[in-house]
């Protein structure tokens, strides 16, 4: 199966949904490249971008319900495509 290249920005507001997003970054483990967290403390959230290398189904899947967690929001972006 065919796999895109994506990194996908989290933000995270509150750390009460970090549990859940772990548990979601876990699901999706197979895929992930790379990971790098990193607090802000001054404004109070949490910045993650997760590299992943995965079927176009599967990184639109991780983001939704990534996206779907209470305080968390989710930016994906992909390299262009090949010409």
């Amino acid at each position: 199966m065919e796999t895109r290249l994506a990194l996908i920005g989290i933000i995270v507001g509150e750390r009460t949904a970090t549990d859940k997003l772990n548990e979601i970054l876990h699901e999706y483990g197979e895929y992930i490249v790379g990971r790098m967290g990193v607090p802000y403390k001054d404004r109070k959230v949490h910045v993650i971008s997760i590299i992943v290398d995965a079927p176009q189904d599967c990184i639109s899947a991780l983001s939704g319900k990534l996206g779907m967690l209470p305080e968390v929001s989710t930016k994906t972006i992909y390299p262009p495509l090949p010409r």
